[in-house]
Formats: structure tokens, C-alpha cells, sequence
């Protein structure tokens, strides 16, 4: 987890969120437990209840369990349930747009998936279009 948070939503909520990302990405397996209240809470600055509430979020929704005396732990099935509701927000808000997108440029599928995803990389490795512009002299 980083500890750059954002004023868009609340910082139980993204908290919550970088926990639900670390499950999809594996990095928190079933059964793993969650780093403690009090050593999330000291590391990024928090307050203990703060986090308490993001973690209680994950609770409700049946992805963390509690263990009294010992904290709390990735449910079994915790992934496949992400995923589910992953897959279905992704049906419904983002793929009509892609396909919409998709359908006016005229891609066939088999040219879609014959491209090479773009490689990712980091901001500071990449030069900005700006600066770009500015090694050719505009």
C-alpha cells in the first residue's frame, strides 16, 4: 500500500479499495491476515479508527473476517467474489464504451486481438508530450 491518499472520497474507503486491489492482484491470498489497525494506522498516519472502518467495510462485505484476539483474514472465496463483481462493473460502465468506441474505428476482433498491449511504464521513465514537443523544436 502506498500512502498517497486523494480528497475525492474518504480515506476508509480508499483504504478499503487498495485492500480489495491487493486480493484481485494476489498479493493477499485466502487466509492471509491483514497488517493490524495499530500498524496501518502508525505507518501511514492514521487514525486507528479511520482504518477500523475501512477494514469493517471489507467485514460487511463478507471479503475479511474477524478473528478475536488473533485480527482479521482474507476469506476463502474472497477473489472469486471480487472478480465476479469486478467482471459485471466492468460489463455494465466501461465496455459500452469501449465497444461503441470499437464499432465507430471500425476494428475487427481479430484485429483487436492481434495488437501487443501497450507496455506499461513508469512517468518518470517516459518523456511527457511536452517535453516531446519541445526536443523537436516547437
Amino acid at each position: 500500500m502506498d500512502a498517497n491518499w486523494n480528497d475525492s472520497q474518504p480515506i476508509y474507503r480508499q483504504l478499503r479499495d487498495r485492500v480489495v486491489a491487493m486480493i484481485l492482484e494476489g498479493e493477499l491470498k485466502e487466509g492471509d491476515p491483514l497488517p493490524s489497525v495499530r500498524n496501518v494506522a502508525a505507518e501511514f498516519r492514521l487514525n486507528p479508527l479511520t482504518v477500523l472502518k475501512g477494514y469493517q467495510q471489507l467485514v460487511d462485505e463478507l471479503l475479511v473476517e474477524k478473528r478475536r484476539g488473533r485480527g482479521m483474514f482474507v476469506n476463502t472465496g474472497a477473489r472469486a467474489m471480487l472478480l465476479k463483481g469486478e467482471r459485471q462493473k466492468f460489463l455494465e460502465d466501461e465496455w459500452p464504451k469501449i465497444h461503441a468506441t470499437i464499432t465507430r474505428l471500425g476494428f475487427r476482433p481479430d484485429e483487436l486481438l492481434a495488437q501487443e498491449p501497450p507496455r506499461r511504464t513508469s512517468a518518470a521513465a517516459s518523456p511527457s508530450r511536452k517535453d516531446e514537443d519541445n526536443e523537436s523544436g516547437e
